[in-house]
């Protein structure tokens, strides 16, 4: 799939699920940036062009699918669609022009080439998940489950969690959709995006 079609399908399912008070600001906003050209990630997964607009797609598909297994038929009793999309459509509005393209000297089949990687330039240095909820709050009112959810997507990689903080914990058992959404990032990244080798 090229960029173009990447950025098309995040589109219809904005589009589709989500009509809150300034979201299409933050769509225009998104448009006017990097966010459907930057990569998921330096070298790890989806480290392309688009990498970033894809991994929010296979996210939303999965989180989609973990809230509707979950909670069965009636799972909009539990949580909206439009909450679906915002969550997992925008978790990672932390990665707009978070990266930078640098050339470095590789060799290959013996020889000296030039070729191009990703280096992070974190020019708003504000964290991660918390970093998505700030942007997007610039733009349209979360719900506290939506933030929360936002907030802590990343789980134990979180530099918070790693320094000994329980808030995520806490997080958990008081908005389980917070969980299944972490399980839904990681199954995306694991198990449906490839490490560039």
């Amino acid at each position: 799939m090229d960029s173009n079609d990447i950025k098309e399908e995040f589109l219809e399912m904005s589009y589709e699920n989500v009509e809150r008070d300034g979201s299409e600001k933050l769509v225009d906003w998104l448009e006017r940036s990097d966010f459907f050209e930057a990569p998921a990630s330096t070298k790890l997964h989806s480290s392309y062009e688009g990498g970033l607009c894809q991994h929010s797609i296979n996210v939303y598909k999965r989180f989609r699918k973990l809230v509707e297994n979950e909670y069965g038929p009636n799972w909009e009793n539990k949580i909206s669609a439009e909450s679906v999309a915002i969550i997992a459509l925008l978790h990672d509005v932390c990665k707009v022009n978070y990266y930078t393209t640098e050339m470095r000297n590789v060799k290959e089949n013996g020889n000296w080439v030039q070729k191009a990687f990703y280096k992070i330039d974190d020019a708003l240095p504000y964290g991660h998940g918390e970093k998505s909820v700030y942007i997007i709050s610039g733009f349209m009112k979360l719900t506290r489950e939506e933030a929360m959810a936002i907030n802590w997507h990343m789980g134990g990689f979180d530099a918070r969690v790693q320094g000994g903080s329980y808030s995520m914990s806490a997080a958990y058992y008081k908005y389980p959709i917070a969980m299944l959404f972490h399980m839904a990032d990681m199954m995306a990244t694991y198990l449906d995006e490839e490490v560039e080798e």
